[in-house]
Formats: C-alpha cells, sequence, structure tokens
C-alpha cells in the first residue's frame, strides 16, 4: 500500500475524491503515477529518495532527470547496487525453494 507521506498529491487530497460510499476515487491520470511509485516502494527504494525523484517521473518506468546533480547520480547507483544485491539473493532463494519442492516431489509416493 502507499502511504500517504510518499504520495504528497495523495496526502493532500488534491488527487483524490471521495464516493458516495467514502472510498477514495482517483483521477485516471495519476493511476499510473500511483502504480509506479508503488513498484518504486516494492523494490525497496527507501521513500526519501522517491521524494526526491518524484518530480522526475514523467511517465510510467520512466526516470527523467533533466539536470541531474552528481549526488543524485550517486544515490541512484548506490541503490541500484542494493537492488541487485537483493536481487541476486532472491534469485538463490528461489533456485532452493524449487530444488527443494523438485527433491520432495521425486521421495513422495504415488497416491492411487
Amino acid at each position: 500500500m502507499v502511504s500517504r507521506a510518499s504520495i504528497s498529491g495523495v496526502a493532500s487530497g488534491k488527487w483524490i475524491d471521495r464516493g458516495p460510499n467514502g472510498y477514495r476515487e482517483y483521477d485516471e491520470r495519476y493511476v499510473d503515477r500511483v502504480n509506479q511509485i508503488r513498484g518504486l516502494l516494492d523494490a525497496g527504494l527507501p521513500t526519501r529518495i522517491i521524494k526526491q525523484i518524484l518530480p522526475c517521473l514523467d511517465k510510467p518506468r520512466s526516470i527523467h532527470f533533466p539536470d541531474a546533480t552528481p549526488e543524485m547520480l550517486a544515490l541512484l547507483t548506490t541503490e541500484r547496487d542494493r537492488l541487485s544485491e537483493r536481487i541476486d539473493v532472491l534469485v538463490r532463494n528461489r533456485d532452493a525453494m524449487s530444488e527443494y519442492l523438485a527433491e520432495v516431489g521425486q521421495c513422495r509416493a504415488p497416491t492411487p
């Protein structure tokens, strides 16, 4: 779930309305933005970095920095490397689980 603090527009209420049932109704223009932010959060990017790059999210799956500073590039490089390490661990864990499931599948006696 996207936190209010991570999306200033949503937090301030300018991107959403409330329906008669009280549920939030997001303007269709912002659905891609919300999904992009959720993806960044799910990938493990800290909200402090998302907040910094939020103005640079120009379309889904794209981050555009017309005037990126060396500090921002270094920060993104560090985060990219951290994500790569997480991916490596996840792949190793997935492979270990697959091997375990294959072993269990071979050892199980067939049921009539």
